[in-house]
């Protein structure tokens, strides 16, 4: 039997809300389900904020084919814990938390003992995944997530809440392919492709590393931005052929965020010999890449958020550092029209919905 720790006014726990999407038209409405109950070495969080990934809106319209509904999409989710089970060792109630794009994996594979849950074949994502339980897992457009305490972030108290949720996707998924491949030396040269959700938190971390960085994007009204307000040193546009002739062989490394589809030969051509050039977008069709362009030694790679463990270390760095993301806080009855905009690209760059103060049932 399943013991709990005794946590008052937790008897209707198990009842949740949230919004979800019912069919392929991705629109979001109110919507009543449960939650399993709290397992030995499971912890249930008061879900306070949760970001909008532009992933979400993918997957609640099923772009990639594998979506089931009623679905609850969110996995940048900041809040409270209320409760944990009998072997819990690391939270307690009250404590400051996070859940990312993944709430358990097998544990036992050798991805699993290197700390790379996110390349585990049996991760189990946060939301559209078959649960330990055999339901459908639910994700943080709702008040109340349950999930085992591996997989359960630490947040930091001089961290807000409202800022941690889009770290735990978009912090990470630039964060770790920076350490890994070794991008994230003082006095290197970097690119950033696009300027989004992902891209803007590329140019913060790769500053607080100490590198030069340039943006490159298909937009020149972004140039102000990626400067004056993002810190950039300077500003490529992808489509100006005598900008990227000139800068040709001057970058050590490109974190590439766009997830349209895309040449990526002007790209690798920015790159000096031995330069890595990684994907983190995810483009719906192939992308073309000849090999010509390669053979000065230089790679194409790409990589998918980080494991529990350097998601940790990202938000102690993101503490200690003051390296924030730029968000605008939402009311839930805003997400259909926040989707909208998403659709856009017209928000800087990251909408956060406030969980804690705006999800009711009288919605």
């Amino acid at each position: 039997d399943i013991q709990m720790a005794a946590t008052p006014g937790l008897e209707h726990s198990r009842k949740a809300f949230g919004w979800a999407a019912r069919d392929k038209s991705g629109v979001l409405s109110p919507f009543d389900f449960t939650r399993r109950e709290t397992g030995e070495k499971d912890v249930a969080i008061k879900v306070l904020y949760c970001g909008i990934c532009h992933t979400d809106l993918h997957v609640i319209k099923s772009e990639w084919g594998q979506s089931s509904y009623p679905l609850i999409p969110g996995h940048e989710i900041a809040g409270e814990v209320i409760e944990v089970g009998s072997k819990v060792q690391k939270y307690k109630v009250g404590d400051r938390v996070g859940v990312g794009c993944m709430v358990n994996s097998c544990r036992s594979c050798k991805s699993c003992d290197e700390d790379l849950e996110n390349y585990c074949s049996k991760t189990i994502q946060t939301y559209g995944a078959k649960d330990i339980d055999g339901s459908f897992t639910q994700g943080g457009y709702s008040d109340l997530v349950v999930v085992d305490e591996h997989f359960v972030i630490s947040i930091p108290d001089n961290l807000p809440l409202e800022a941690a949720g889009p770290l735990l996707c978009a912090g990470i998924t630039v964060y770790s392919p920076l350490r890994y491949f070794g991008i994230d030396k003082p006095g290197l040269h970097l690119g950033v492709v696009g300027l989004g959700g992902l891209g803007h938190m590329a140019v913060k971390f790769a500053k607080a590393f100490g590198a030069k960085v340039t943006v490159i994007s298909t937009s020149p009204n972004k140039k102000k931005e990626a400067i004056e307000h993002l810190g950039a040193d300077s500003f490529l546009v992808s489509r100006n052929q005598e900008e990227l002739e000139a800068a040709k062989g001057t970058l050590d490394g490109i974190i590439d965020t766009v997830s349209a589809v895309h040449s990526l030969v002007p790209l690798v051509d920015l790159l000096k010999t031995g330069g890595k050039h990684v994907i983190v977008g995810l483009p719906d069709k192939p992308l073309e890449l000849p090999i010509f362009p390669l053979l000065a030694r230089k790679s194409v790679a790409a990589s998918n958020i980080g494991g529990i463990k350097e998601t940790q270390e990202m938000i102690n760095y993101c503490a200690k550092h003051d390296i924030q993301p730029d968000i605008e806080i939402i009311p839930v009855d805003y997400v259909n029209t926040a989707m909208q905009r998403l659709v856009k690209a017209d928000v800087k760059y990251r909408f956060v919905i406030d969980i804690g103060n705006t999800l009711k049932r009288s919605s």
